[in-house]
Order: C-alpha cells, then sequence, then structure tokens
C-alpha cells in the first residue's frame, strides 16, 4: 500500500510539474516583457501600477458604501417613523441606525489607515 502512495504521489507530482508545458506556457523569443502588458489592455484589464489599481477599487467600493449607508438610514428612519409607540420597534430602528453609522466609521477608518500608511511609505500618488 506504501508503495502506491509513492508512486501516485510521484506520478502527480510529475504531471505538477510539467503542466506548463502541457499550457503552453515556455518562454518564447521577442520582447516578452511587454507581452504581459499588452495581453493585459487587449483583455481590458487595469494595467496601472498596484497601488492605483487598488486607489481605483478602494474609491468604487466607497461609492458603493456610501449608497448603501444611505439606504440603511432611509430604513431606519422609516422604521423610526413606523413605529407608532412600539418600544420594540423603536429599539429595533435605533439599532439599525447605530450598526449603520458604525459601518460607515469602520469603513471611513479603513480608508484613512490606508492613506496614512501611503503617505508614510512616502509615495507621490494621491487620490
Amino acid at each position: 500500500m506504501q508503495k502506491l502512495k509513492k508512486v501516485a504521489f510521484g506520478a502527480a507530482n510529475g504531471l505538477l510539474l510539467l503542466a506548463p508545458v502541457a499550457a503552453s506556457a515556455q518562454l518564447t523569443q521577442g520582447n516578452w516583457q511587454d507581452r504581459g502588458t499588452t495581453n493585459a489592455q487587449s483583455a481590458g484589464l487595469p494595467t496601472g501600477t498596484i497601488y492605483q489599481i487598488i486607489s481605483s477599487t478602494l474609491s468604487w467600493l466607497l461609492a458603493i458604501l456610501g449608497f448603501i449607508a444611505v439606504i440603511g438610514f432611509v430604513i431606519s428612519g422609516i422604521l423610526y417613523l413606523t413605529a407608532a409607540g412600539n418600544e420594540a420597534q423603536i429599539e429595533k430602528a435605533k439599532n439599525a441606525m447605530t450598526y449603520s453609522i458604525i459601518g460607515v466609521i469602520v469603513a471611513l477608518m479603513g480608508y484613512v489607515i490606508i492613506q496614512a500608511v501611503n503617505s508614510w511609505l512616502g509615495t507621490s500618488a494621491s487620490f
């Protein structure tokens, strides 16, 4: 049984080592450094630096967060207005508003932390 496991393990390793050849991922002649950028551009992928990609993604996520925060505030406000003296409904509305505010604060703290680390590391890029 041990010998069978060793043979199976060796075969799996051999297949793993030959996977790039099967995918035709070998290095070709020519200007191979620019091919990744050219392929990324032709596929519609971002071609900026890692910082630029993270920056644009973060800005996009913050816009979505703002939209969701407004929806959360509106829903909790409607819950509060329609409570009509029901203490359980009022408490539910207050909790929803509290959690919406906490979510916005945490997200903005993440944004501020990323900006602080960026300035501490001395990069010149800005939003």
